[in-house]
């Protein structure tokens, strides 16, 4: 299902507005995606222009850079320690970008944008 996100056709003071025209599919949106640690699971969206968004719904590995000695390295992801953007996101052990994580490596911070970009990549952090 998904999300219209039109003029309301309401004033701020509650009166009606006519609209002067039909719904347009470019005002559609979507329901946010969670990512969340488990089997890798990826969910395709059509977009503008016949490009196609990769959502990641679910991962279990993340690309973890190291800085110091400028290597990346596939890491298992353990479990979620702190979301800065929302504490109830870090309970429910949701990974978005800036989330902090414990891999096989070590804490993490994830760089990207699961959710929008389909991968998780991360920076090791001390």
């Amino acid at each position: 299902m998904s999300v219209w996100q039109g003029e309301s056709g309401k004033k701020p003071t509650g009166g009606r507005i006519h609209l002067a025209r039909k719904k347009k599919k470019y005002e559609l949106g979507g329901y946010p995606v969670y990512p969340t640690i488990g089997e890798e699971k990826r969910k395709t969206v059509k977009s503008k222009g016949g490009s196609e968004k990769v959502k990641l719904i679910s991962l279990s590995y993340v690309n973890v850079l190291n800085q110091k000695n400028k290597t990346c390295k596939k890491a298992k992801i353990l479990d979620v320690i702190t979301n800065p953007a929302n504490p109830d996101l870090a309970r429910r052990k949701v990974i978005t970008r800036g989330a902090i994580v414990n891999t096989e490596l070590g804490k993490a911070r994830i760089t990207s944008r699961p959710s929008q970009h389909g991968t998780a990549n991360a920076v090791l952090i001390e």
